[in-house]
């Protein structure tokens, strides 16, 4: 099925068609086997084109983004891979902003700060994708993706594109709609407020400082392991169970911030879920608090 499917990609413009690519060189844990079809799409249009293509062959895929909040298996996904980073087109106007989805919210918030509009300073930290921001309504500091979001630009499994508004995205702590449905994130619209351009670029300074004191930046990860559990902060309950620098192989708990985990070197998804249970075990021995995962699994471990 992989021939004659593999065909029918490569005669489309504008993808680049690969083969067993690595996901650990696109993962932000710079973990993950290979992919056995890797697109990358060089143009939105052609991204429902690739929908249907795949769903005709009922085969199916999986959108990556900057792979920031995902722990990829050590086998890899057996299928189709759809990178969207070249994806990443911006339009400004009218205090609104339009978006593809493989733009990084970095560069998302620097945009929106040189054109003087402010509400993006909390994200110009997180190491994602705008996609990934709105399938897991990404927040930090106090604000969240849902706080700024007009509507979204869907495309359905049938390569059909839908537009959903903020109260059809069922935006909550860490849930959008699209973790439910067969509904993949394309475009999005943004309302942000006018704001001063060098007190925005303060603020998202601010945070950024805020964030490299307390996160371990300089090691790969997937970001924060665990949900926050209402009451409690997760840091804390890991510190308070012993846990702070615990390892298995090379993944281990962050001394810096004990919500992370962080590859040492050569860890293993293997690694990182033998750690995360250990953690998630103790915690619960300890405190009686059940931490849930943040970070997707995706492919076979």
């Amino acid at each position: 099925m992989f021939k004659k499917l593999s065909t029918e990609l490569e005669k489309l413009r504008d993808v680049v068609v690969q083969y067993h690519t690595p996901l650990k060189d696109y993962t932000s844990f710079r973990i993950g086997g290979p992919a056995d079809i890797f697109l990358i799409p060089l143009q939105n249009r052609v991204l429902p084109e690739i929908i249907a293509i795949l769903n005709n062959y009922q085969q199916d895929f999986f959108i990556l983004g900057k792979g920031s909040n995902i722990i990829v298996g050590d086998q890899g996904i057996r299928g189709v891979v759809i990178y969207n980073a070249r994806l990443n087109n911006i339009i400004i106007k009218d205090g609104q902003i339009t978006a593809e989805c493989g733009v990084t919210l970095a560069a998302l918030a620097k945009q929106a700060m040189e054109a003087g509009l402010s509400g993006l300073e909390f994200a110009s930290g997180i190491p994602g994708s705008l996609g990934g921001a709105i399938f897991m309504n990404a927040g930090a500091y106090g604000s969240e993706m849902k706080d700024i979001i007009v509507e979204v630009d869907v495309i359905n499994n049938t390569g059909d594109v839908l537009t959903l508004n903020k109260q059809q995205l069922d935006l909550s702590y860490r849930h959008s709609i699209l973790q439910e449905k067969s509904l993949i994130a394309s475009r999005v619209k943004l309302k942000l407020a006018p704001g001063d351009r060098e007190q925005i670029k303060a603020q998202m300074k601010k945070l950024n400082q805020q964030r490299q004191e307390k996160q371990p930046l300089e090691w790969p990860s997937a970001g924060s392991v665990f949900k926050r559990p209402d009451g409690y902060y997760t840091g804390p309950l890991i510190e308070k169970a012993g846990l702070k620098g615990a390892r298995v192989g090379d993944a281990q708990v962050s001394q810096k911030h004990a919500g992370f985990i962080i590859n040492r070197g050569n860890a293993t998804a293997r690694d990182v879920i033998e750690l995360i249970k250990k953690v998630q075990r103790e915690v619960y021995q300890n405190s009686g608090i059940k931490l849930e995962t943040e970070p997707r699994y995706i492919g076979e471990f």
